[in-house]
């Protein structure tokens, strides 16, 4: 039985694992690297931040998740098939860490995540 998400450093481990994912694949790789050109020191603790936020009701994301992935869709429209394969890779890599009731919400809001995404984006345009 593997352990569910409690902790701040489960987040760490489950977001760092994820992005060692992302940044190698075929289909979303380039835009993190090569359109959004994320400086991963900066850019995780953001995240770890957010998720800390969604997943443990801790109050440490401070900025606008939505606005970020506005302006980034100007610059490299965000497909359905980008969205797909992020959340993909993200159940792939809850499912091969953690299991439980907070592992099985972060899906819930990773679903919730992607459709509010993709309709904050379109309504933007």
């Amino acid at each position: 039985m593997k352990p569910d998400i409690q902790t701040r450093e489960d987040i760490i481990i489950l977001l760092d694992a994820f992005y060692s994912k992302v940044l190698k694949d075929e289909t979303i790789g380039y835009i993190f690297n090569d359109v959004a050109k994320i400086h991963l020191e900066t850019h995780m603790p953001v995240l770890y931040s957010f998720w800390e936020s969604v997943l443990l009701g801790v109050a440490s994301y401070k900025g606008n998740a939505m606005l970020k992935h506005i302006e980034l869709n100007k610059k490299e429209p965000l497909t359905d098939i980008h969205f797909i394969q992020w959340k993909k890779l993200f159940f792939e890599t809850i499912d091969e860490l953690f299991e439980g009731k907070i592992a099985d919400m972060a899906k819930e809001k990773t679903d919730s995540l992607q459709f509010l995404m993709q309709h904050k984006i379109k309504t933007s345009m």
